[in-house]
């Protein structure tokens, strides 16, 4: 029986390892990711409807008065939003949506879709998060520390998911979340439709 993808918020500090949870998640091909809609132009390779919906400040402007964005915010003068569109059309189409969005955008979410599944990453510890960020090799140690001041102010919004996944391995936290879809999928009321037309067959 064809039923509804599941919504699924994923948030965590950075350096949490979300990122590379997700890019694994969608090898099952029955979960895709999120493009956000953004005003910022085009780096080189990135293509419109495939890394970003690459849209004018007016046409952003006019998707948040049409209440068409789950969750939006704005950096470096540049509109970040998730399309509530693309979200729904692809639940209704039987694959799983996965929404990799900071904890602010996933209260936002989850004022409009209290059902999805919410689900928390975080590092063992955060001296483990800080050594992450130094072998990135991509910041200075000043940015690194405001990162792990963001991640202590990020963590206590642990109860607003549903599940909390502790990523010391890669492949046990991508297992986790993988088994935590498969139950979800089966919840009973994620069949309603179904049932509802099974009995209406004659």
């Amino acid at each position: 029986m064809n039923k509804e993808g599941l919504k699924i918020v994923i948030s965590g500090p950075s350096g949490s390892g979300k990122g590379t949870i997700v890019n694994k998640l969608i090898e099952n091909e029955n979960s895709i990711v999120s493009i956000s809609a953004t005003t910022r132009k085009p780096r080189v390779g990135e293509v419109d409807g495939k890394h970003y919906f690459f849209r004018s400040k007016e046409d952003f402007e006019e998707m948040i008065r049409n209440n068409e964005l789950l969750e939006y915010a704005r950096f470096c003068d540049n509109y970040y939003g998730t399309p509530k569109k693309f979200v729904e059309d692809t639940t209704a189409s039987g694959k799983n949506i996965i929404l990799e969005i900071e904890v602010e955008g996933a209260l936002q979410v989850k004022e409009i879709y209290p059902e999805a599944v919410f689900i928390f990453v975080i590092p063992p510890s955060l001296e483990e998060l800080r050594q992450r960020l130094i072998d990135r090799q991509t910041e200075t140690i000043d940015v690194i520390d405001k990162r792990l001041s963001r991640a202590k102010e990020e963590l206590p919004y642990y109860k607003e998911y549903d599940y909390l996944v502790v990523n010391d391995d890669i492949d046990s936290a991508v297992t986790s979340i993988e088994n935590i879809i498969n139950c979800e999928m089966q919840k009973s009321s994620n069949f309603k439709k179904q049932i509802e037309s099974m009995i209406k067959e004659r």
